[in-house]
């Protein structure tokens, strides 16, 4: 199957060839016949599955075959909520990359930076706006706003809203919105309080799921390091000695921890950088920006900060914490395994974390592989050892001199190396 098969309009297939899309993912292939036909659509689909552009691109076809009239103040016909604006901001870059031959304007807005850039471009007038629930509620408070106009609305990663304790303000915007309009719901889970959600803004919905709900992308291969909590920095530095890791996004469960974790990396001369919420937004985009060209090799990011990243040929995913949500876990490692490339995620578990480890690989329903033969392996005893550790497999082997602490550690082989 091809985008042309999909009826997409001659300008926006000009646009995919130019980013180099050819063939559309699963989702895409089946979203966007719906959204042209003008159907409300609840989407299921995991992170890294190309659902953006599942519903950019029929956005753009139906709002640039009725252009706005010449010498008129453009008015919102579209607008797509997001909940973190690193997610908002590669929205719009979708939206500019998909529509650049539609002489469609879009603009996003969200908090944690001056409004006033914000403001001027609604002032101008825009046909699709992206926005953050607490900046969009801000400018609908001031007047800058109006939703009258909206044809289409979509509601992006609502399972994210939820947790982030968003669905109060989402609530209020809905209120707001015409009654007749089309509207599209995205969520990578669907627990009863994301269905119920769903149910008061959706009618008579075409459903999509391209992977089970709560499922891990199948082409990510997932390893676990059982460590002592105390070792995770050295294991860390251990690993990024593997030159094949040319980059990697580490997750922590703080901000604190975020910016220990870099410290600790420039202490052994490996480039790194934190971003998480309390980070400007100026330094969190050059921080994703130097990590995207390579420039930095190690980004650490909190599960908030990172949701939404974007990027392209990304193979390593670290959780340096086991996340205590285990669709959390999901979200995380789904930031490689990009719209049908590889990836890997490594997960360091210690003592503490070896329920959230057993919870993560009950949702997912499979075992994640231990990684055994390493030098900062967890010692554990009859009553602690995890199910999936062999008992056989407990702290042995010779020693020799690690390069990292210059303490006594075991053989150890890299599992990008090893043979499974």
């Amino acid at each position: 199957m091809s985008f042309q098969s999909l009826q997409i309009v001659k300008p926006i297939l000009k646009a995919l060839e130019e980013e180099g899309y050819t063939t559309p993912t699963p989702i895409q292939a089946q979203a966007i016949p719906i959204v042209l036909q003008g159907t409300d659509l609840l989407g299921c689909a995991q992170t890294g599955t190309g659902k953006t552009a599942a519903f950019a691109i029929p956005i753009l076809q139906i709002l640039g075959a009725a252009p706005h009239t010449p010498n008129k103040k453009r008015k919102i016909r579209s607008l797509i909520v997001t909940p973190t604006r690193e997610l908002a901001i590669q929205i719009l870059e979708s939206f500019r990359a998909y529509g650049r031959h539609t002489g469609l304007n879009f603009t996003v807005v969200f908090g944690g930076v001056n409004q006033n850039p914000q403001t001027s471009a609604l002032r101008a007038g825009v046909d699709i706006l992206i926005a953050t629930p607490g900046r969009l509620l801000d400018l609908m408070q001031q007047g800058f706003v109006s939703l009258q106009d909206i044809e289409i609305f979509v509601l992006d990663e609502a399972d994210r809203m939820l947790d982030m304790g968003f669905i109060n303000d989402v609530k209020k915007i809905i209120a707001r919105l015409p009654q007749k309009r089309q509207s599209l719901f995205f969520s990578a889970t669907m627990p009863p309080e994301i269905t119920k959600l769903a149910g008061t803004i959706l009618h008579n919905p075409s459903r999509v799921s391209v992977t089970p709900v709560s499922s891990t992308v199948e082409i990510i291969e997932q390893f676990v390091f059982y460590v002592e909590k105390g070792n995770k920095n050295a294991l860390l530095v251990e690993l990024l000695r593997d030159k094949k890791i040319k980059t990697a996004l580490v997750f922590t469960r703080t901000k604190h921890g975020a910016d220990k974790v870099v410290r600790m990396l420039h202490q052994h001369r490996i480039p790194a950088a934190a971003i998480h919420g309390n980070k400007s937004q100026n330094i969190r985009q050059r921080a994703l920006s130097e990590f995207k060209a390579q420039r930095t090799r190690v980004l650490v990011a909190t599960d908030i900060a990172a949701r939404g990243i974007d990027i392209e040929d990304l193979e390593y995913v670290i959780n340096y914490d086991i996340p205590n949500i285990s669709e959390t876990y999901v979200h995380r490692i789904g930031r490689t395994g990009r719209a049908g490339a590889g990836g890997t995620a490594f997960s360091f578990c210690d003592a503490e974390e070896t329920a959230f480890l057993k919870d993560i690989e009950k949702l997912i329903g499979k075992k994640i592989k231990v990684i055994e033969n390493h030098p900062y392996r967890m010692q554990f005893t009859g009553a602690t050892l995890p199910k999936n550790l062999p008992r056989s497999k407990r702290s042995s082997g010779k020693s020799r001199n690690s390069p990292v602490t210059g303490g006594r550690i075991s053989h150890y082989r890299s599992p990008l190396k090893a043979s499974w």
